[in-house]
């Protein structure tokens, strides 16, 4: 029996900014309900209360407490891990210069004295970003990435994601970033302790058989994959073996007392 869930919103509640048919339904059912869930996404460009409001202007009103994102991840595992204010360079948007401000921690314009370079998606990413934190880790400044997602998709198709950026830094420097989003266990820690559920009677919902359905599996919850979002064969989706599938969050809607 599921008692919450941790729904993915890129993919899987929308496409860019078009709605998936059944997301308001799904979530209105939810909230009457009373069923705890977070609405969870591995985009770090956008604060809670950003992506409150783009749900709202797609007829989907949720609090920003029930919207948690990768740069929240962030703020949670710093606080966990590095207390204390501390210097950044920052690839990425709101969502992660956001969430650093609200910890104390300074953001610097370049490499010299940069303590931590932090990388999510950054649509204005150019050679001299690039550039600076390169150099900012070769001299000892430590690498994390909000996520490391390749692409994301849109009614377009798939565009580059936080994780282009990443492996173009790696190439340079030859080291691996600390990741906090999915697939990692992190995000998924503290989104769990926030939501207040055993990780067994959690369902994480999500177009993603890489980041969602695999985290999932390895973290003991119920997943549950919508093929809506990137594209996936029978094969992959065998290889990985999801709890439930469905077309979409409205077929998900429909068929909810399968999974409560």
């Amino acid at each position: 029996m599921v008692k919450g869930f941790l729904i993915d919103l890129d993919g899987t509640l929308y496409l860019d900014n078009v709605l998936i048919e059944g997301s308001k339904e799904l979530i209105d059912f939810l909230d009457t309900r009373g069923t705890p869930f977070l609405l969870l996404t591995n985009n770090s460009t956008r604060t809670p209360e950003q992506v409150a409001k783009k749900l709202e202007e797609m007829g989907i009103r949720v609090p920003p407490s029930k919207i948690y994102t990768s740069a929240n991840t962030l703020g949670d595992y710093l606080r966990e891990y590095y207390p204390g204010p501390h210097n950044a360079y920052v690839v990425g948007e709101d969502g992660i210069l956001k969430e650093l401000e609200s910890l104390g921690w300074n953001i610097v314009e370049n490499h010299r004295g940069a303590e931590f370079v932090i990388v999510g998606l950054d649509k204005k990413v150019n050679y001299e970003k690039l550039k600076e934190a390169v150099l900012a880790i070769q001299k000892g400044a430590i690498f994390i990435a909000c996520n490391r997602d390749s692409s994301f998709p849109t009614p377009e198709g798939l565009l580059p994601g936080a994780g282009a950026i990443v492996n173009a830094i790696t190439t340079v420097v030859g080291i691996e970033p600390i990741v906090l989003g999915k697939p990692m266990e992190y995000i998924i820690r503290y989104a769990v302790k926030r939501l207040g559920t055993p990780l067994e009677e959690t369902a994480i919902v999500g177009d993603r058989l890489d980041t969602d359905i695999t985290l999932g599996k390895k973290m003991g919850m119920v997943t549950v994959l919508v093929l809506t979002g990137v594209h996936k064969s029978e094969d992959e989706i065998k290889k990985v073996n999801p709890d439930f599938i469905f077309k979409d969050v409205g077929e998900l809607w429909k068929n909810i007392y399968r999974l409560l």
